[in-house]
């Protein structure tokens, strides 16, 4: 499947999604867009950059949410401008979709909302590429029917992104059966490296997480089936105002890809043709 030109699913392939958690300012966020684009340069890949004008679901009120529909896009449209890189963004509500589609090459759901079906909808009816993040409440098989939503408007560019499931209170364990679960149903599935390293509510107001599993639960996902990895990288992770224990400073973020992309393209020299 071709998600975006020169960007597919397939065994020879790892889309790589990449960027800062939210759009902290303009200045951040260009400079996240550069590392990010200089990482994909250098391993010879084309990253789509991933960035959110909303985080609808922070745990506090006093968390910060970024700059909003409007603004957000305006600096993402400038990231293309800068980069040339494709553009990923959450969208939370129905009516935000076609609108962020305008700038955006695919349109996320967030995995608190992976079950609302208007906003699926939403999604698929822009003919964007859709990604559904999978809820951390939700069992791998259920998320057919969420993937259905989308398809069910005549999109097939559908992915879903495993970034692990609730094991008691602040906990997140990834489930590796779930890449093969839900290939036996024609989906792809991307692997949510730094997600899946959150420890909810462990900060008291603010999640908490554990970086220095990123790597090998990256390598496992990909030896387990992984289509691609979706990682949120910032230059200053320890300033910034978002998922500060879990995002990876580029250079660290590109080692771990750099490593993905060596088991990805050894499991495919091993395969044999049917």
């Amino acid at each position: 499947m071709e998600l975006l030109p020169g960007i597919g699913i397939g065994p020879d392939q790892l889309p790589v999604v990449a960027g800062p958690c939210v759009i902290e300012s303009e200045e951040q966020t260009l400079a996240a867009a550069d590392a990010v684009k200089e990482i994909g340069e250098n391993l010879g890949i084309r990253i789509v950059f991933k960035a959110s004008f909303d985080k609808a679901n922070r745990s506090s009120v006093r968390s910060f949410r970024g700059p909003g529909l409007t603004e957000g896009l305006a600096i993402l449209s400038r990231v293309r401008e800068q980069t040339g890189l494709p553009l990923l963004t959450d969208v939370h509500e129905p009516a935000q979709c076609a609108v962020a589609a305008e700038t955006c090459d695919i349109l996320q759901i967030p995995a608190f909302l992976c079950r609302q079906t208007d906003l699926i909808r939403a999604a698929g009816e822009t003919g964007r590429p859709v990604n559904i993040k999978k809820g951390q409440f939700m069992e791998p098989h259920d998320m057919v029917l969420a993937v259905e939503k989308a398809r069910d408007t005549g999109n097939e560019r559908v992915t879903v992104t495993e970034r692990g499931s609730s094991f008691g209170y602040r906990n997140l364990v990834v489930d590796m059966r779930s890449f093969m679960i839900l290939h036996q149903e024609g989906i792809p599935v991307i692997y949510d490296v730094t997600h899946s390293l959150q420890l909810p509510g462990a900060e008291g107001e603010v999640t908490g997480g554990q970086r220095e599993f990123a790597e090998p639960l990256a390598r496992a996902a990909v030896a387990a089936g992984a289509d691609g990895l979706y990682l949120e990288v910032h230059p200053q992770p320890e300033t910034a105002l978002s998922d500060r224990t879990t995002q990876l400073p580029p250079a660290r973020a590109e080692r771990l890809l750099a490593e993905a992309l060596a088991i990805r393209r050894a499991l495919a020299s091993t395969q044999v043709a049917p």
